[in-house]
């Protein structure tokens, strides 16, 4: 289906990026008010601070809840910065909106359950107030859809995407791994729809904060949502990826802010190149194909199984270090064969039982 959409109309949606900033937690009154102040001082417009904060494991700092709203209003009154917050129930909803709290997010645990999310939709049903759903915890972009449809059917036209990563097994450079490509086809399914990046949640280092806004700006997001606390080091959660109103003001003027819709007769040559290699791309894989195909004859006649361990081993060998040589990420060349020994595995299955 496609979304009925407005514009988000944040204080800052006229201008690229939209800063939404605060603190992971709000913790106590006086480092709610002192990050909104010094935030407010560097010109930000949205404040952010997490009310309910639902822990992995039980025993940590999960929030104070509705008295960590009264401290969110007043930071409000004081510095006319709009409030957002994260709520997982129907109670999360009543309550923020009872505060004055500005813009809701729905956090990625919340965005992975179905129920919770039409149990939110159902909530906020008659309202008006600019609704952020985050990508699921694990990498699967229905899912993300999905959910921002209940929303969207509840009647919330005010409606973004928040992108922080995918959880991994793997310990990598990232605490959540980007997977660029899933917000990108996310933005090519609902081009309309406005997507903010979380870089603190990828990275999990605030020395990974500034180049992860850069990446998102490249890749033409409309907006960030960063964790900014005024003394990160004492944070009560999360501290390692937050930094100071001054860091994030500092990194924010940095930011090159990239044209997505300006093109010229260059670039279109070069678009054009791309597109031929990509019809060779194409030849060469359905020639490759072919010969997978006749390979699979010839074992269907010798009665040979379809996986030969070794062999796949060998090209993964091989290729990895052609890509080496030609530049290409060992990661990368690593998926590309993957996929393509999937794919012929999956035709000489098809001749076998015929």
């Amino acid at each position: 289906m496609e979304l009925e959409l407005s514009p988000l109309n944040l204080l800052s949606d006229n201008e690229r990026p939209i800063v939404i900033a605060g603190p992971c937690s709000a913790e106590s009154e006086e480092q709610v008010m002192t990050t909104a102040r010094q935030l407010a001082m560097k010109g930000c417009h949205n404040f952010r601070a997490g009310v309910w904060k639902p822990r992995t494991k039980p025993g940590g700092f999960e929030g104070h809840g509705e008295p960590a709203l009264v401290w969110l209003a007043e930071a409000k009154k004081e510095t006319g910065m709009q409030l957002a917050t994260e709520v997982a129930t129907p109670e999360h909803v009543e309550l923020a909106l009872k505060y004055g709290v500005d813009i809701l997010w729905v956090g990625a645990r919340t965005t992975a359950n179905p129920f919770a999310m039409q149990a939110l939709a159902d909530s906020l049903k008659g309202v008006d107030v600019p609704v952020l759903v985050k990508n699921p915890v694990n990498p699967d972009l229905e899912l993300w859809i999905g959910a921002l449809e209940r929303i969207n059917q509840a009647g919330i036209k005010r409606l973004g995407a928040i992108h922080r990563g995918f959880s991994s097994y793997e310990k990598k450079i990232y605490r959540n791994m980007p997977m660029w490509q899933i917000p990108i086809e996310l933005h090519r399914r609902i081009p309309e729809l406005p997507i903010i990046c979380d870089p603190s949640h990828i990275g999990g280092r605030r020395e990974l904060v500034a180049p992860l806004c850069q990446q998102a700006m490249d890749l033409g997001f409309d907006g960030l949502i960063v964790e900014s606390h005024c003394d990160p080091e004492k944070a009560w959660s999360d501290a390692s990826q937050q930094v100071t109103p001054d860091v994030l003001d500092y990194i924010i003027s940095l930011l090159i802010i990239r044209d997505e819709h300006t093109s010229t007769e260059d670039i279109q040559q070069l678009r054009k190149q791309i597109d031929e290699l990509d019809n060779q791309i194409m030849d060469v894989l359905a020639k490759r194909m072919r010969i997978c195909r006749e390979i699979g004859e010839y074992k269907k006649a010798h009665n040979m199984t379809v996986l030969q361990a070794n062999r796949y081993n060998e090209i993964l060998a091989k290729r990895g270090v052609q890509g080496s040589l030609c530049g290409l990420g060992a990661e990368f060349v690593a998926q590309v064969f993957e996929s393509i020994h999937e794919e012929s595995v999956r035709q000489q299955i098809e001749i076998i039982n015929k």
